[in-house]
C-alpha cells in the first residue's frame, strides 16, 4: 500500500466545511489532521486578530503529527489584512512546523493565476464590509473583480450557522452573481458549501469556477505531488492529474 501522506489543517473553530471538503476529494492515502483556531460567533476584526494569535501554536501542535504539510484553512483570515499578510502567515507557519504552508486567500490568487484569468466575479456569505477587504485583496493580487456579492442570509447568519445554509441555496445564489463579461466565478469562504455544487454551477455558468476549499486543497495537493484525487470538484480540481509539481 502507498505510505500516508499527511495534512495538518488549521481551521477556524466555527468551520464545519473544510474537513469533510479535504475528505471528499482526499485518495485513501491522505490523511487529514486538525488543530482549530478559536473564533467568536460574529465577523470582527478583532476576532480574525484573536483567532489568528493561536496560528503558531497550531502548527506547533501540528509539527508533532509530522505533517507533510501545514494549510490555513480560512479564506477572509488571511486577506483581512491586505496583500502581504497571507504570506507572513505562510512563512510564520513554515517557520515555526518545518514543513510547506497553505492559507487559503492566497491559494486562491494562484489558483485563478493558473486559469489565465483576470476578470472575475465573486459570490460570498458575508457581510459588506468584510467583501470590501475582499475586493482589495484580490485587486492587489492583480484581477479586475467585477463584483463582490454576499448571500443575504449567510452574511445575516455569522459565521458558525453560515455553515448550514445547504448546499443547494449556495449553487442557486452564485450562479446569479457570475457577470456576463467575468471569465470565472470565485466563490468565497471555507465555511460555505459550495465546493459539493462546483461542478453543476460550471455549467450553469458555462465558465470555471474556483471556490476556496477547492482551491485550498488544489495548491495543498500540488506541494505534495498528489494527483490521484476523486472526481467531481471542477476543473481546477480536475487539472491536477496533469500539473507539474
Amino acid at each position: 500500500m502507498a505510505p500516508r501522506i499527511r495534512i495538518g489543517l488549521i481551521p477556524p473553530s466555527t468551520n464545519t466545511t473544510v474537513e469533510p471538503d479535504f475528505r471528499m476529494a482526499a485518495p485513501a492515502n491522505v490523511t487529514i489532521h486538525t488543530h482549530r483556531m478559536y473564533s467568536g460567533p460574529e465577523f470582527s476584526p478583532e476576532n480574525t486578530d484573536a483567532m489568528n494569535s493561536g496560528v503558531e501554536q497550531a502548527a506547533r501542535y501540528l509539527a508533532m503529527a509530522k505533517v507533510d504539510v501545514i494549510v490555513y484553512a480560512c479564506t477572509g483570515g488571511s486577506f483581512y489584512k491586505g496583500r502581504g499578510y497571507d504570506e507572513e502567515l505562510i512563512q510564520l507557519i513554515e517557520r515555526t512546523a518545518g514543513v510547506p504552508a497553505v492559507a487559503t486567500a492566497h491559494a486562491a490568487a494562484r489558483a485563478l493565476e493558473s486559469l489565465g484569468v483576470k476578470n472575475i466575479s465573486v459570490a460570498t456569505p458575508y457581510p459588506e464590509w468584510i467583501n470590501e477587504q475582499l475586493g482589495t485583496y484580490y485587486r492587489q493580487a492583480g484581477f479586475n473583480v467585477l463584483n463582490v456579492d454576499g448571500e443575504p442570509e449567510a452574511s445575516a447568519a455569522g459565521p458558525r450557522d453560515m455553515c448550514d445554509q445547504s448546499s443547494e441555496t449556495v449553487l442557486e445564489f452564485a450562479a446569479t452573481a457570475c457577470r456576463p463579461d467575468a471569465e470565472a466565478l470565485f466563490c468565497s469562504c471555507t465555511g460555505w458549501r459550495s465546493m459539493e455544487v462546483v461542478e453543476e454551477l460550471e455549467r450553469r455558468v458555462e465558465r470555471p469556477v474556483v471556490t476556496a476549499n477547492q482551491a485550498t486543497i488544489w495548491a495543498a495537493f500540488r506541494r505534495l505531488g498528489v494527483t490521484d484525487v476523486n472526481p467531481g470538484y471542477g476543473s481546477l480540481m480536475d487539472s491536477l492529474a496533469l500539473a507539474v509539481v
